[in-house]
């Protein structure tokens, strides 16, 4: 028993990491329909990040992938060196007409802890440090409102320690992480880790869900 236990365990500490494949194929970004916004935040493994921000009613699609780095085209084996600069990004696809910036802004500072440093519970390292990404001066504007009303809020015991970078590239991740969550639901960290995040950010966003059903996994 004790060595299931210590296997169990291990598969948890693995974190993120833990879905690695060995097909590096990218996924396809989808192309921008009219009327159509674009956004990218890293929250730690982008598994949770991608299913949260995918439930919010007026995004169409998030595409799980690496952006912040000066590799290019870098593999998720590479990223998860520390090596690249890049961290687990994802990119969303929304109407600013249905959910706003600044709604999206509210579901990532809730998806996710802003105030550790480098880190999302068991995952460690710079591939998984906190950052929103902007294209505008406006959006820039925005983020640190954002992050003025989050530290106000309280919320965290901790000041958030949020990068706010000028966007500049963003590369898709390979296939296999596309919709890992939904795909892999009774996975040890995506029930012990991503369950979590999502259901976190499914309350602070629960008038702006596609679908206001729990998630809760029931053994």
């Amino acid at each position: 028993m004790k060595s299931i236990v210590v296997y169990a365990l291990s598969l948890l500490l693995a974190g993120c990491a833990l879905g690695q494949s060995k097909d590096y194929t990218p996924a396809k970004l989808p192309a921008l329909k009219p009327g159509e916004a674009v956004a990218n935040f890293a929250g730690g493994c982008f598994w949770a990040m991608e299913e949260g921000m995918n439930q919010l009613k007026g995004v169409r699609e998030v595409i799980s992938g690496y952006a912040g780095g000066s590799v290019k085209n870098p593999t998720y084996e590479q990223v998860c060196s520390d090596q690249t600069g890049h961290a687990e990004t994802v990119q969303v696809y929304y109407d600013p007409k249905v959910i706003s910036y600044s709604q999206l802004l509210d579901a990532f500072f809730a998806g996710h802890d802003p105030t550790t440093l480098n880190r999302q519970g068991p995952d460690v390292g710079r591939d998984y440090r906190s950052i929103a990404f902007y294209r505008t001066p406006e959006e820039k504007a925005e983020i640190l409102a954002a992050i003025k009303r989050t530290n106000e809020s309280k919320h965290y015991a901790n000041p958030v320690v949020t990068e706010v970078v000028p966007f500049s590239v963003f590369y898709p991740a390979e296939t296999y992480h596309q919709n890992y969550f939904a795909l892999h639901p009774d996975q040890p960290y995506i029930r012990a880790v991503s369950l979590p995040k999502v259901e976190k950010l499914r309350k602070a966003m629960a008038g702006h869900l596609k679908n206001s059903t729990s998630l809760t996994m029931i053994d």
